[in-house]
């Protein structure tokens, strides 16, 4: 089931439910004889910041399935502010929500909220970052963490061409959010990758910064990353160049960019390799237009889809389905998992994975 890919996704669900005596709505004989009043039932869904477009979309997409099968929903964005967050969380048990889908803030603040909702008997599931230090949350719902990185540093290695043994090259690393679990799956699918290479002097990283503490960006912030840069390229670089560059997310990449791009890298000098993740439209752009280099595509359609079959499933009497139910300890438990597969997507793919796969229109990318 790890090797599902992205473009069979669907599909793939589709069949692995049906092979598990579910029928084609998600549930099983038994699930859809459940509880009369599920359908109509209020589903709280609490979504991290809008000041990424992968989270309104996946908001909007959560809704629009939950919607679809007949619910009521609550869509909420906590602008990045856990308090806000949790006073959502708090508001959706009070109106009464018999399911909480939750995309954290900070993945370890939700322990007191998350018993409140164990207390009225509210089932939780972790949407694409998991919830840590509770038991209190029952399923994830997520893609490959591990990789994405893996796929991020590939794409350096292949692209610098170090199996075929050039180098050295300059390499500076960035991480995502300290706060959030995933962004040391990203950072350690990397340097699985990378960290051959800089044991071997390949790779280079000039700063000397390379534990995910040094190099992590905390909520993911672009202008953090801008800055980051700027000190490193200023520190680091007044004679050398930078080659590569591992970002874990569209919008540090961005950031990152806007740093290079400040000291003459895209006119005088060649811009270096710069990783990303999500996929997003101003990405999209930046690769075409060759600036950015890469992006590692999640299809969060997909994933809202299996966050709702998990819902769907609890709140009818049905049995969610899992493909991982080792790997993400929180803490608390080992919480079940259905992962999704992750592509690799630069100028060479976009136009069919992003394109004709639905994701945006030609003009949409102009």
């Amino acid at each position: 089931m790890r090797k599902l890919s992205i473009g069979l996704a669907a599909a793939g669900l589709s069949l692995t439910l049906a092979a598990c005596g579910q029928s084609a709505n998600g549930l099983g004989d038994d699930a859809a004889k459940g509880p009369a009043d599920a359908k109509g039932a209020l589903i709280g869904i609490a979504m991290p910041t809008k000041s990424s477009e992968r989270w309104i979309n996946d908001g909007n997409n959560i809704a629009k399935e939950f919607q679809a099968k007949g619910y009521k929903t609550d869509l909420q964005y906590g602008d990045n502010v856990v308090e806000n967050q949790v006073s959502q969380l708090e508001n959706m048990i009070t109106k009464g929500a018999k399911l909480l889908v939750i995309g954290a803030i900070d993945g370890s603040s939700l322990t007191n909220v998350l018993q409140k909702a164990a207390d009225a008997k509210i089932p939780v599931i972790s949407y694409d970052r998991l919830i840590r230090g509770t038991k209190n949350v029952d399923y994830y719902a997520t893609f490959d963490n591990f990789k994405v990185g893996v796929l991020q540093g590939s794409y350096i290695v292949d692209k610098l061409g170090l199996k075929d043994g050039k180098g050295p090259f300059n390499l500076e690393l960035f991480a995502g959010s300290p706060d959030d679990n995933n962004a040391n799956f990203f950072f350690n699918g990397a340097m699985s990758v990378l960290k051959p290479y800089i044991d071997d002097k390949k790779l280079v990283v000039q700063s000397g910064q390379s534990a995910f503490n040094q190099v992590a960006t905390l909520r993911w912030d672009g202008g953090l990353a801008q800055s980051r840069m700027d000190n490193l390229l200023s520190k680091s670089y007044t004679s050398a160049s930078v080659d590569a560059v591992l970002s874990p997310y569209d919008g540090i990449s961005i950031g990152i960019i806007s740093s290079l791009k400040g000291v003459g890298y895209g006119s005088g000098k060649k811009l270096p390799i710069v990783t990303g993740q999500d996929g997003e439209l101003a990405s999209v752009k930046s690769i075409i237009a060759g600036e950015q280099t890469q992006t590692v595509y999640k299809d969060t359609r997909e994933l809202a889809k299996v966050a709702v079959q998990m819902g769907d499933a609890l709140l009818t009497g049905g049995k969610p389905e899992v493909n991982d139910t080792s790997q993400y300890e929180n803490g608390a438990k080992t919480v079940p998992a259905y992962l999704l597969q992750p592509v690799s997507v630069d100028k060479e793919n976009y136009q069919k994975v992003l394109i004709d796969g639905g994701q945006y229109t030609a003009d949409q990318v102009k």
